[in-house]
C-alpha cells in the first residue's frame, strides 16, 4: 500500500506590524500556490484583522492562521499585542513580550512540524527555536535591498566610505536599529537573525506588495493639507492618526477640501487606486511596499521619508529618477514645497 505523500509546510512569523504582516502573507499567498502548506502565526489581535478583511485563501486547507500568545500583563493586555494603535509608551514592553513567547512557540513548533520556518528581523529566538527541533529556518526581510545593505556594511565597517552622509547614516540607523531590549541591543538582534538564516536571506521585492504602517505628527499633517491646498491639484488622501480618530482634524480638512479632495480614515486598497488610469502622483513617505506598488504601477512619487529604511528608499526612487524628494527645512515639511514638488511632478 502507497503511503500518500503530504505537501511540505512552512510556519511564518513576521514581526507584530502591518508592514511586516502584509508581505508576509503576501509570500504565503504565492508559496501556497506552489502547493506549500502554509502555518500563519500571529497573535491573535493581528490574526483578527486578517479575518475581518476577509483575506482570499487565507484559513483554507493551505493557508492556517495560527494564534500565538503573548504572556499578558497589566500594562500589555492582549489588544496591544501588536503595533498597531500602539500607546508610544508601551513600545519598549512589546519586544520583551515577543521575547517570552518562545516557549509557547517552541509548542507551536512539535505540533506542527513544519519543514521550514520563514521569520522576522526582531526574533532570533524564533530561529533558535527552529534548531532546537532540527527544523532550518530562513529570515525574510520586508524592507529594500539598498536600506539593508547599507545597514549590515555599516556595521560590520563603520569606518567605510558609505553612500550618504556619515551623520545622516547614524540618524536613520539608530531610529531604525536604536534601543535595548531585555539586555539586547536591536542592531545585534537584527544581526543574530542574519546569521542564524540558513545560507540565504529572502528581500522583498517587485513581485511582492502592500502595506505600511507609520504616523506623522500634527505640524507635518497641516504643511501637508496645505501643500495640497497650494497645488490645487485632485487627491485622495488616506489618513490615520496615532491611538485612533481624530475627528475635529479631519473634519477640518475634509470641509476644505470638499470640491476636489476625498480624505479617508481608514485601510484603502492602495494598489488599485495606484492602477488607475486616472493618478498622476504618489505621495509616500516611502516605505519599501509602498515605493514597489508606485514603481510598478508606473505612478511617479513625490517622496517625503520619515525614518527607518524609508531615506534609503527615497535615495533610491530619485537615483532612478522615478520621483522627487520633497526637500525640508530645519527637518520640517512646508507646504510650499510639497505644493511645488507636486505641481513639478503632475505637470
Amino acid at each position: 500500500m502507497e503511503l500518500q505523500q503530504q505537501n511540505p509546510s512552512i510556519l511564518m512569523l513576521p514581526w507584530l506590524a502591518q508592514g511586516h504582516i502584509s508581505p508576509y502573507l503576501q509570500l504565503a499567498k504565492k508559496l501556497s500556490a506552489r502547493n506549500f502548506i502554509i502555518y500563519f502565526c500571529s497573535t491573535p489581535i493581528n490574526l483578527d484583522s486578517i479575518r475581518k478583511i476577509g483575506n482570499v485563501q487565507v484559513e483554507s486547507s493551505s493557508i492556517q492562521l495560527i494564534d500565538l500568545h503573548l504572556p499578558s500583563s497589566p500594562r500589555l493586555p492582549p489588544h496591544h499585542h501588536t503595533t498597531r494603535s500602539l500607546p508610544p509608551h508601551l513600545f519598549p514592553f512589546l519586544i520583551p513580550a515577543f521575547d517570552a513567547a518562545k516557549p509557547n512557540f517552541s509548542n507551536i513548533l512539535s505540533t506542527l512540524k513544519p519543514n521550514l520556518v520563514i521569520y522576522d528581523f526582531l526574533q532570533p529566538w524564533a530561529a533558535a527555536a527552529a534548531n532546537e527541533q532540527d527544523v532550518e529556518s530562513v529570515m525574510f526581510l520586508t524592507t529594500g535591498a539598498a536600506g539593508i545593505s547599507s545597514a549590515v556594511r555599516y556595521f560590520k565597517n563603520p569606518n567605510m566610505e558609505h553612500s550618504i552622509q556619515e551623520v545622516e547614516l547614524n540618524k536613520y540607523l539608530l531610529q531604525w536599529f536604536g534601543g535595548t531590549e531585555n539586555g539586547v541591543r536591536n542592531k545585534d538582534r537584527f544581526l543574530e537573525c542574519l546569521e542564524r538564516s540558513s545560507n540565504m536571506v529572502l528581500i522583498n521585492t517587485s513581485r511582492m506588495i502592500e502595506a505600511h504602517e507609520l504616523f506623522i505628527s500634527k505640524e507635518d499633517m497641516e504643511e501637508i493639507a496645505m501643500g495640497l491646498e497650494l497645488s490645487k491639484i485632485c487627491f485622495i488622501w488616506a489618513v490615520r492618526f496615532q491611538g485612533g480618530e481624530n475627528t475635529a482634524l479631519l473634519g477640518g480638512f475634509s470641509k476644505r477640501f470638499e470640491e476636489r479632495g476625498l480624505m479617508v480614515q481608514r485601510w484603502v486598497p492602495q494598489a488599485k487606486i495606484l492602477g488607475h488610469s486616472s493618478i498622476g502622483g504618489f505621495v509616500s513617505h516611502c516605505g519599501w511596499n509602498s515605493t514597489l506598488e508606485g514603481i510598478i504601477n508606473g505612478v511617479p512619487i513625490i517622496a517625503m521619508p520619515m525614518k527607518n529604511d524609508q531615506p534609503f528608499n527615497a535615495k533610491v526612487v530619485t537615483e532612478l529618477g522615478v520621483g522627487i524628494k520633497v526637500p525640508r527645512e530645519n527637518g520640517k515639511l512646508k507646504s510650499g514645497e510639497i505644493a511645488r514638488i507636486i505641481n513639478e511632478v503632475i505637470e
